[in-house]
């Protein structure tokens, strides 16, 4: 994985654009989520929100890691 990307002559950590695709991926199951009515069966739904999108960034950097 490179240290740092070049975004249109801007070097941005390497771990930015997999950030971003979590963001982005956690918005869209956040909507399904909601929208079937599951936050209703868990205790805290931000808690759970942030958790989810740990679970998801960190599996997702593990992955680009050689």
């Amino acid at each position: 994985m490179p240290h740092e990307v070049a975004i249109y002559g801007v070097l941005v950590p390497g771990l930015l654009p997999v950030f971003l695709g979590c963001l982005l991926l956690m918005v869209l199951l956040d909507l399904v989520v909601g929208r079937l009515g599951l936050y209703r069966h868990v205790w805290h739904p931000a808690l759970f929100r942030f958790a989810v999108f740990v679970c998801l960034f960190g599996a997702a950097g593990l992955l680009l890691i050689h």
